[in-house]
């Protein structure tokens, strides 16, 4: 049996919650390999309804091994406040249950400061950050001043650590205007926590390398999406981690081919939160309906998605960088009634067509969607379970996204509902 690794292919809010919630069910392992406590995932089991950020969603069902590896940043505030949520609701979390890369970075209050500090200041040039923290602390990470979860438990270098961090972002918020922080308060925090997130510390490496070799069956579960990829996506606007398939892999501390069937969440048209290009929106009725229709609302933020028509060309295209092998189209449902739907094929740039989203900044800003105008349905989509119960017109609109993307429909989801889903191909067989 392969392993699987689910990413978004487009810009993230594609629905991976209901998808990974069903295969972790089938998983022995759950891994999230990139991020941080921005990604946001809703599951719902057995009619309670859980909002994950940090915690793979496999911590929402017994027997499962949930595992925070070292290519996520850790806000050890907000992970223990998640741990909390969920015992509440009725879940238990041990450190049997769930385990934290010891080599995974912090995200330290001044992160936050520094990431709201510096989109205030780039004004009407923001690029959207949730003000989390994410994009600094792996900026912290690259110039190797970052604090790990092992830190924790060396106090005396932590606090030496702090000093030199602090000089670099005391400099940066002082110069943005904002209030700087004090060594002493950094650590004080931090030693509130510490003793409680070290019971989850491991080396994750070697856990994942028991799994592989016991034949157990691993969940890569990766937050956002392709074109949010920090190479690959549509940067600036993007997040600040690597999203696709292959840093699964780095993320974990496992070899590339522990990484099996790679599966992209699809959604059947496109939305975005926050700012950057988005060449097929609908700043209209459509774009309206869309977004009433599908509740788009970021599960972190809470910020309207902008919502547009199904981007054929760009999904192709991360389909090619990500090492996409099928996708999981999510709500078609919310397509249920629309007399036309339009697909984007391609793009015109400068009077030239192409049939990629270029690099750019100022070519992704300036090309004009090509489309082809599919037949809509008045039938209903909403909760089928096979082919046979879908109108004519949703499978023909499905078979065509197909043949676009140059990739198969491995499942197709319906409605929210964990069992409303139609499985074509099984990726932990594949």
């Amino acid at each position: 049996m392969a392993n699987v690794a689910v990413i978004g292919s487009q810009w993230g809010d594609e629905g991976k919650g209901k998808i990974v919630d069903w295969l972790s069910s089938r998983a022995d392992v759950v891994v999230r390999f990139q991020g941080g406590h921005n990604a946001g995932h809703t599951l719902v089991i057995d009619g309670t309804e859980y909002k994950l950020h940090l915690l793979p969603s496999g911590i929402v069902r017994g027997g499962k091994l949930s595992v925070i590896g070292n290519g996520v940043v850790v806000d050890p505030w907000a992970l223990l406040k998640e741990i909390e949520y969920v015992r509440e609701n009725g879940i238990e979390v041990t450190p049997e249950s769930l385990i934290v890369a010891e080599n995974a970075n912090l995200i330290l209050p001044m992160h936050g400061a520094v990431d709201r500090a510096m989109e205030a200041a780039r004004g009407k040039g923001s690029i959207g950050t949730t003000g989390r923290g994410i994009g600094p602390a792996y900026e912290d990470k690259a110039a190797r001043r970052g604090i790990r979860v092992c830190d924790l438990a060396e106090p005396d270098l932590l606090m030496t650590k702090i000093e030199k961090l602090l000089v670099h972002h005391n400099a940066l918020l002082k110069g943005l205007g904002a209030e700087t922080f004090k060594a002493q308060q950094v650590y004080d925090s931090l030693m509130q926590v510490g003793d409680t997130l070290l019971q989850y510390a491991a080396p994750v490496w070697r856990r994942l390398d028991e799994a592989r070799r016991s034949g157990e069956k691993v969940l890569f579960e990766g937050a956002q999406g392709v074109m949010l990829d920090v190479d690959h996506g549509t940067y600036p606007f993007v997040t600040s981690s690597n999203v696709v398939a292959a840093q699964a892999a780095t993320g974990a501390g496992v070899g590339p081919r522990s990484v099996g069937y790679v599966l992209g969440i699809t959604k059947a048209y496109t939305t975005r939160v926050g700012s950057g290009p988005f060449p097929t929106e609908q700043d209209n009725e459509a774009g309206t309906l869309l977004g009433e229709r599908g509740h788009e609302f970021g599960t972190t933020t809470g910020r309207k998605r902008r919502c547009g028509w199904f981007d054929a060309a760009m999904v192709r295209q991360a389909i090619k960088v990500a090492g996409i092998d099928g996708i999981a189209l999510t709500k078609l449902d919310v397509l249920d009634g629309f007399d036309e739907i339009k697909i984007c094929t391609g793009y015109k740039l400068a009077g030239t067509d192409i049939d990629y989203l270029p690099s750019s900044q100022m070519a992704q800003e300036s090309v004009e969607p090509v489309y082809e105008t599919i037949e809509g349905w008045q039938g209903t989509t909403r909760g089928a379970r096979s082919w046979a119960e879908l109108p004519a017109s949703a499978v023909k609109y499905v078979r065509r996204i197909e043949e676009l993307i140059e990739a198969p429909v491995a499942l197709l989801s319906t409605s929210p509902e964990r069992d409303d889903t139609i499985l074509v191909t099984d990726p932990f067989l594949e």
